[in-house]
């Protein structure tokens, strides 16, 4: 009987060993589920909107959509999120465009005929490079919104720490990925295993600029209350919206006139940065 209480203590100990080294191996599959397909902007139905390339230090290309402003108009420079591809989100472009916003969408490595392949310190070098282009451009520091869809949040912040910009909008924003793949995972060591941990609760107290938070009650995918409690954090001017029913990362109208509305006010010189 002891033998095989042992054998079977064994087994469950490989087993999870195991388990730990393929998750390890494994974990950005588990966090990036991108499209690869590289499909132009008209191709999309945004004849208006170019493409850009933007090459990195290390040799990859980036894909990036860019609808320019209309004159006066602040530009979004919009980091989407874990899934899919730039073309998913044309409509989101479209609404935009049609308010004369502009719209700066950089594709992460692997996404949208971006090459390489993604993680946490190549997709904020990437964002900043996107930033540095679009000032390159021609478009003022304070012409720049910046724009964090989930995983995008997470981006995001971490530009807002060392880029001037206008102001930050976080749509369905997550404290860290860590807290996240922890509640997931919480038979895995994940503080241990994970290399992209993106601890935007860190970071948020270093950004100075306005800030606005939109976030779903009903987010089955990142806890509204992680939203709430980057907002406790974060510095003023801030406001949050969180919206009854709603889920995750909803593009509708309500949610596209609440953000319009923010712009508009803080266009207007209503919110005063601090810091």
């Amino acid at each position: 009987m002891l033998l095989v209480l042992k054998a079977t203590v064994i087994a469950a100990v490989l087993l999870y060993a195991i388990a730990a080294v393929v998750m390890y191996a494994a974990q950005r599959r588990f966090i990036y589920f991108p499209d690869p397909a590289r499909v132009t902007p008209a191709e999309a139905g945004l004849p208006d909107v170019s493409e850009v390339i933007i090459p990195t230090p290390d040799g990859q290309k980036l894909i990036a959509w860019y609808g320019k402003a209309k004159a006066g108009q602040p530009t979004l420079l919009y980091f989407h999120g874990n899934g899919g591809s730039l073309a998913l989100r044309s409509e989101t472009i479209r609404r935009y465009l049609d308010r004369g916003r502009g719209m700066f969408m950089m594709a992460y490595r692997g996404y949208s005929g971006s090459t390489g392949s993604p993680s946490e310190a190549a997709n904020v070098a990437d964002a900043k490079l996107a930033y540095d282009t679009l000032v390159k451009d021609g478009v003022r520091p304070d012409d720049i919104i910046l724009y964090g869809e989930s995983l995008g949040s997470g981006v995001a912040i971490q530009v807002a720490r060392e880029k001037k910009v206008a102001g930050l909008i976080l749509d369905s924003p997550y404290t860290s990925i860590l807290e996240l793949a922890t509640a997931q995972y919480p038979w895995l060591p994940v503080n241990l295993l994970l290399k992209d941990r993106y601890e935007s609760i860190r970071y948020i107290g270093d950004v100075h600029v306005p800030i606005f938070i939109l976030h779903g009650e009903a987010d089955d995918v990142v806890p509204v209350e992680m939203g709430r409690r980057l907002f406790a954090a974060a510095n003023e001017p801030k406001e949050i919206r969180t919206m009854p029913g709603a889920g995750h990362v909803i593009h509708d109208g309500p949610s596209f006139q609440y953000v319009d509305n923010w712009i508009e006010r803080l266009r207007a010189g209503q919110f005063a940065p601090r810091g």
